[in-house]
């Protein structure tokens, strides 16, 4: 239980670090960086497989390349649930989850 409280804030430091890197993105606040991290792991939990598997035969046609679509979807989906947290659009939704994607794997890396 303990690991996913830190999980959790790292995530949520990550979401908070891609504000500074893509334009486009907005977090008004911690608070609003801790609710869009944990509405964005049940999301990637309950909803991206659907979305995956549903999209197969485009994932398959391009090589994979299609899930970058697919988690900027979700990140963008998370922006439009979550007061506080703004995605401005399709590309730094794509971008965003990207680079969320890298801090995410560095910061949960040092915490092990």
């Amino acid at each position: 239980m303990q690991h996913l409280f830190w999980r959790w804030l790292a995530n949520a430091l990550g979401l908070f670090l891609t504000t500074y890197v893509v334009p486009g993105i907005v977090v008004e606040g911690v608070g609003s960086a801790l609710a869009a991290a944990l509405v964005l792991g049940i999301v990637n939990a309950v909803i991206r497989p659907l979305v995956i598997f549903f999209t197969l035969p485009i994932n398959l046609l391009t090589l994979g390349l299609f899930t970058f679509v697919v988690n900027g979807l979700m990140l963008w989906l998370v922006s439009g649930v979550v007061s506080g947290f703004h995605v401005r659009g399709f590309w730094p939704a794509v971008f965003g989850s990207i680079v969320l994607s890298i801090f995410s794997y560095v910061i949960n890396g040092l915490l092990r």
